[in-house]
Formats: C-alpha cells, structure tokens, sequence
C-alpha cells in the first residue's frame, strides 16, 4: 500500500486546489483562480512527472511491460496536459463560461484516470514490486521537482 497510499493523497491535493481555482472562477475573484490555477497545475504536472520518470518505468521494468496500463495513463496526462492549456487561456481572457465549461470536462477526466489509477495501476505496483525498490521508486518520487 505504500505506493497506493501515497499517490492517492497526491490525487485528493489536486482535487482540492482544482475546487478552490473553480470556485474562484465561480465568483468572479480572477487573481485568487490564477493562483489556486497555478497551484492545481503545477502539483498535477509534477504528480505526472513522478508518474513518467520514477514509477511507471520501475513497473514496466519489473513487469516487463510498456503496452499496459501505463500507456494509457501517458495517453490521459497528454489529454489532462491539453486541457490545462486551454484552462490557462480561459483564465487569461476572464471568460468565466469557457473556464467552467472546461473544468467540466477535467473533472470528468481526472476522476475517471484517478479511479484507474487508485484501482488498478497503484494496486498493481504495491502488488509487483519488490519493498526495498517500492521504497527507493517513492523516496525518488519525493525528489522531484518541475
């Protein structure tokens, strides 16, 4: 569970800063949504990253396998990637409409991707890897930065 728990505490963080930069959104407090904005795609660019640099390639070597689970979820970060861009550039030009409308569509996204990754791939991680590279891959994990 090591792996599990630590990254779904990762998926909640996000959660958290996306709900405060929508509701920013919501009531018109421009400035504070850039920030909670900000926030909320720095922390899912950099859970990604841990994701693509330190887990996923522990699990695919372990595994022997890159055709699985982690392709798919290197598929969504691209899509989640997109949408951010798109959610900068509502944010930018104050168009509250575009912005949720968008943010819908994340929300969409995100829970569906977390769900595979909390039910399936972390599981699937605390399942194969050994403790000792489970414990390095997470302390690498801690490491990173944007």
């Amino acid at each position: 569970m090591i792996i599990s728990n630590y990254m779904k505490a990762e998926h909640r963080e996000c959660d958290t800063l996306f709900a405060s930069a929508e509701e920013a959104v919501v009531l018109g407090e421009w400035s504070v949504a850039e920030e909670k904005f900000l926030a909320f795609s720095n922390e899912t660019l950099r859970h990604f990253k841990k994701e693509e640099e330190e887990l996923f390639p522990a699990f695919e070597k372990q595994t022997g396998t890159k055709e699985g689970p982690t392709m798919v979820m290197r598929y969504e970060h691209e899509q989640v990637k997109g949408l951010i861009g798109k959610m900068a550039g509502a944010l930018e030009t104050e168009d509250k409409d575009a912005y949720l409308s968008l943010a819908e569509s994340m929300m969409i996204l995100l829970q569906q991707h977390n769900m595979k990754e909390e039910q399936m791939l972390y599981a699937m991680c605390d399942r194969s890897l050994p403790q000792e590279l489970k414990e390095a891959t997470l302390s690498k994990m801690k490491e990173v930065v944007l």
